[in-house]
């Protein structure tokens, strides 16, 4: 037990060292704003810094850092890879292009007291939440929005301790990817909640937005499914697949079998190029429904909010942009990196959309 609580208090006090900075500005920029005020403003924040962390977790993925430190919460039992180096060197020595390297490790550490560091805040942002609503009464924002975020971001941690303990298993890693996006959803959601900004819309078109938020999601899974079973380079042309091929040979029920080790098959054997293929497939073809759908959206909104499809349609170019440059350009970090940093800021356009939408109508 002391081989958890130990590394695991270590690791928590780091984060909140990094989480003081931000607290400190956030306390010192805040200094003359009302209490509703600075919990708005530390709503903010904290969705900035989640933004930042889902990032920074594709980058750790994308470098194949995920199992740079192979147990959880520490690494080797140490709360860095300092403490870890006799460990880490063995391992490197024996595979010097394995999962474990020294450069992998600080990855890795570094994304725990990130998302140690996010969780703090959060924490704080409750307990302010529950503290104004004692002081203001009914006249305060509801502090239970918060208290379901701190619930769901510990969530994401089991999640992201499972990611390590379970060895990159493609369902959980992608369960963790979504509760990531699910978290900044909930504190874009949170923002409009403290501030809210209606927006007017038809019923009908306000239901389009929930539409488009549910299949943009369902892309993003698809996405993150994609990403952890390494598909991406399935399919290495555009618009073909591979070979000049529309529709290769695809294998959809072994590339689905969901619950599965990375690399195998349900039974245990070696995952095929068909159901790599397939995987590929699936987000391609939803990629261009959530596209349409997007542009669709878009143009419904040009008289009633222009400036809303404006955003719209840069985050939708710029998803497609960032998506065809993995594929044609073999997959580099940096377009990766893009197209996860746009699906993150295209789910929180849309939730903050929908926000504001319902605060209209209510």
């Amino acid at each position: 037990m002391n081989e958890l609580l130990l590394p695991l208090g270590q690791v928590a006090a780091i984060g909140g060292a990094v989480a003081l900075g931000p607290l400190l500005w956030w306390r010192q920029r805040s200094r003359a704003s009302t209490p509703a005020g600075r919990l708005r403003a530390l709503t903010l924040l904290t969705l900035f810094l989640t933004f930042d962390l889902i990032v920074f977790g594709a980058f750790t993925r994308l470098t194949d850092s995920g199992l740079g430190c192979p147990d959880w919460p520490g690494c080797y039992a140490a709360a860095s890879p300092v403490g870890a180096h006799e460990h880490i060197e063995a391992a490197q020595t024996a595979m010097p292009t394995g999962p474990v390297t020294h450069g992998k490790a600080w990855i890795e550490m570094v994304h725990r007291y990130l998302a140690s560091g996010v969780g703090l805040l959060i924490l704080v942002m409750a307990g302010f939440s529950w503290r104004l609503k004692r002081g203001a009464g009914e006249a305060s924002p509801s502090p239970w929005l918060p208290t379901l975020t701190l619930l769901w971001v510990c969530v994401q941690g089991a999640f992201g301790a499972l990611t390590v303990t379970m060895k990159l298993f493609p369902a959980i890693v992608t369960l963790h990817l979504l509760f990531g996006m699910g978290l900044l959803m909930l504190l874009a959601w949170q923002r409009e909640a403290y501030e809210p900004r209606p927006l007017v819309l038809p019923t009908t078109l306000r239901r389009a937005v929930a539409a488009v938020l549910v299949l943009t999601l369902v892309q993003v899974a698809l996405g993150g499914w994609v990403s952890t079973n390494y598909a991406v380079l399935a399919c290495d042309e555009f618009p073909t697949c591979h070979g000049g091929q529309w529709w290769p040979q695809l294998d959809f029920a072994q590339g689905f079998q969901l619950w599965r080790a990375l690399g195998q098959r349900a039974d245990g054997g070696w995952l095929s190029f068909e159901a790599l293929a397939a995987i590929h497939m699936a987000h391609r073809l939803g990629a261009a429904v959530v596209f349409a759908a997007i542009l669709a959206l878009a143009w419904a909104l040009r008289r009633q909010a222009p400036a809303w499809t404006r955003w719209l349609l840069a985050a939708a170019g710029w998803q497609l942009a960032s998506g065809l440059s993995n594929v044609v350009l073999d997959w580099p970090i940096v377009a990766a990196l893009a197209h996860t940093a746009g699906a993150a800021m295209l789910l929180a356009l849309l939730t903050t959309l929908f926000a504001r939408s319902r605060s209209a109508s209510n």
